[in-house]
């Protein structure tokens, strides 16, 4: 296997949970997000962290939020680097281009909706392959639809079996449907980075009336 087929392939489920400490791996640079990858068991898959490129970039994170640009790494178990995520600076639409490796696999683009928040998963070439929304008063939930029919979901929040090894808010599930191709599980992975920078990141550990918003399933 090679790039993120050690954290997708064969999986309907992955956790990302945001953590503050790594003691396993050295990256080489420093990072403000840095997030766990485990399995739905809790075995660890691997990890993810933005690149924060020095005071700049700090600077830049305070100034414009989650408009910067970002660079999302993403390691296996053991450290190797497998992927990335690349987002470029944008006031709105914004845009995340997913690699496996070194290739460039697709990308995730939010796109204009008045009610709802809405991003397309594109492929290599891009085209539109598949949609990611969350309604209205689903806030917490990001269905993925083909053809109009669900087949994955991001959930921050996520209320799975592993719910009590993370004691915050800043968790997400990453679910998919047996028959979804290896390359949209690794596009969804790293979607839920955009999601979380572009969504949430103003408000990290927030609850309140938000939790009585998002019915549940």
């Amino acid at each position: 296997m090679t790039g993120m087929d050690p954290i997708v392939a064969g999986r309907e489920r992955v956790l990302i949970h945001q953590t503050k400490e790594w003691g396993e791996i050295l990256l080489g640079f420093e990072s403000k997000n840095r997030y766990e990858l485990r399995s739905e068991s809790g075995a660890r898959l691997g990890y993810a962290a933005e690149e924060a490129r020095g005071f700049g970039q700090w600077f830049l994170r305070n100034l414009f939020g989650h408009c910067r640009r970002a660079s999302i790494h993403l390691y296996d178990s053991a450290g190797n680097k497998v992927g990335r995520g690349e987002k470029a600076f944008r006031w709105f639409f914004h845009r995340m281009e997913v690699f496996d490796g070194a290739t460039r696999i697709g990308a995730v683009q939010r796109r204009w909706s008045f009610w709802h928040r809405v991003f397309a998963i594109e492929n290599a070439q891009g085209e539109p392959v598949m949609e990611l929304t969350s309604r209205l008063f689903r806030i917490w939930t990001f269905e993925l639809t083909f053809r109009g029919q669900r087949v994955g979901v991001i959930k921050k929040k996520w209320g799975g079996l592993l719910k009590e090894l993370f004691t915050d808010a800043d968790t997400f599930g990453v679910e998919v449907a047996p028959h979804v191709p290896v390359e949209v599980r690794k596009l969804l992975l790293v979607a839920t980075f955009l999601v979380d920078f572009t969504c949430f990141e103003q408000n990290q550990g927030s609850g309140g009336v938000a939790d009585l918003i998002d019915v549940a399933d």
